[in-house]
């Protein structure tokens, strides 16, 4: 009998125009062409490839894709949505397979054909075979957390420096303001910044007026009468007063947007699988839940508790040679998915003992903090794959129960 050849297609992404090589998994290149990040561009795409189809039929064509997620967007969706076989090529062992089987020249098409090369070569040999990841389509749920806490990551982000400019343009114009505050981003505070167009006029305002202004009551009223007396402004002050007070207001505008994006989080939670079964962790809660929940996307991305303890950042690689024993990071991290985890396992180690004795047995032993945080959430891989797994909750186990893990899960 005889096997109809398989038609692969490989695309090497680019910021406004794509490379595409569709050949056969007998070797045999068919075309090669670019197509451009617009419309018109992606139905000569799929015009091309079912062309080939025809000629070629009993085979869903199977597409390789670098840079999954990124600039191929919307294009991997639109691959997915016709129920065709996407693979996500590992960008760090394409450049491995480069170096070991190296091109005359180094161009976008040489590297869609080198790509088709590697899906030739992912069906004889593991290793080869693991650099292709085949995609799973998330739920709409996940898919719009990623989108939405990667935005709020982003705002946050944005917030912590401009916070961090505004306290050092504070501390040069006026010395004593950033004093009567303990913390520079409360709402109060940031409400008498925004209230006046001149900085000046602060030493000068009113109770009356004081009383007034949203988030100031009789407490914080005569903490600023204090100051008022006192207060000493710079020769920067008529210049960089504008600038703080703009700063002032650009904090308080991104508070709002996080807040609402974190709204927006939350209801999207209770309908995510995986987001609602995180949260029953203790110490992850709802920004951390949603986090893993839009990173993680689907568990049927991972073979097993040990793959996704490595996208999380929480297990290290061996690399021994002979008699030196160590260990590695791997590439392969999702960085903010492991941004999530440390926070998370951070807070939860506080808030189980169990989990806490064994951090603290780790720092013992010698480990520095993020080591120690890193064992613990290694451990907590293991239950979190089998929370998801089997759509299990969260329960701590009893003192007497003796486990490293500090937490077993509990049927939901």
């Amino acid at each position: 009998m005889v096997v109809p050849p398989k038609i692969h297609v490989s695309v090497d992404v680019g910021c406004r125009r794509h490379s595409v090589a569709i050949g056969l998994s007998s070797g045999e290149v068919l075309e090669e062409f670019d197509i451009d990040h617009r419309p018109e561009g992606f139905a000569d795409f799929f015009n091309r490839i079912e062309r080939q189809h025809r000629c070629f039929p009993g085979a869903v064509p199977t597409v390789a894709m670098e840079g999954y997620n990124g600039h191929a967007r919307p294009l991997d969706t639109l691959i997915c949505k016709r129920g065709w076989r996407l693979l996500n090529v590992n960008n760090l062992k394409l450049a491995r397979f480069k170096q070991m089987f190296p091109a005359a020249a180094k161009s976008d098409r040489i590297d869609a054909r080198r790509m088709l090369d590697l899906m030739l070569l992912g069906e004889h040999m593991p290793q080869a075979r693991r650099a292709l990841q085949e995609v799973h389509a998330p739920t709409s749920q996940n898919a719009q957390l990623k989108r939405l806490t990667r935005r709020r990551r982003a705002l946050v982000d944005e917030k912590s420096r401009v916070l961090a400019r505004m306290q050092g343009d504070l501390r040069a114009v006026c010395p004593g303001l950033l004093e009567i505050t303990g913390d520079a981003e409360n709402r109060w505070f940031l409400n008498l910044l925004t209230h006046v167009d001149d900085l000046q006029k602060l030493a000068r305002l009113r109770e009356k007026t004081l009383r007034g202004i949203p988030a100031i009551g009789a407490k914080y009223a005569a903490i600023i009468r204090q100051w008022q007396p006192q207060a000493q402004f710079s020769h920067e002050a008529p210049y960089a007063g504008p600038m703080i007070i703009e700063d002032a207001q650009r904090i308080l505008a991104l508070r709002e947007a996080i807040d609402a994006l974190e709204r927006r989080c939350q209801a999207l939670a209770e309908d995510s699988d995986i987001a609602r079964l995180i949260d029953t962790v203790p110490g992850f809660a709802l920004v951390c839940s949603a986090e893993l929940a839009g990173e993680i996307s689907t568990l049927d991305r991972f073979a097993g508790e040990a793959s996704l303890a490595v996208y999380l950042g929480m297990a290290n690689l061996d690399n021994s040679s002979g008699e030196r024993q160590g260990a590695r990071a791997p590439g392969q991290v999702n960085k903010r998915a492991k941004a999530a985890m440390m926070t998370g396992v951070d807070r939860h180690r506080k808030q189980v003992p169990e989990s806490q004795r064994y951090y603290e047995k780790k720092r013992a032993e010698g480990k520095t903090h993020n080591q120690a945080i890193r064992a613990l959430g290694r451990h907590l891989c293991r239950v979190l794959y089998r929370m998801l797994k089997h759509g299990e909750a969260y329960r701590v186990r009893q003192p007497e129960a003796p486990c490293a893990t500090a937490a077993q899960p509990l049927a939901a």
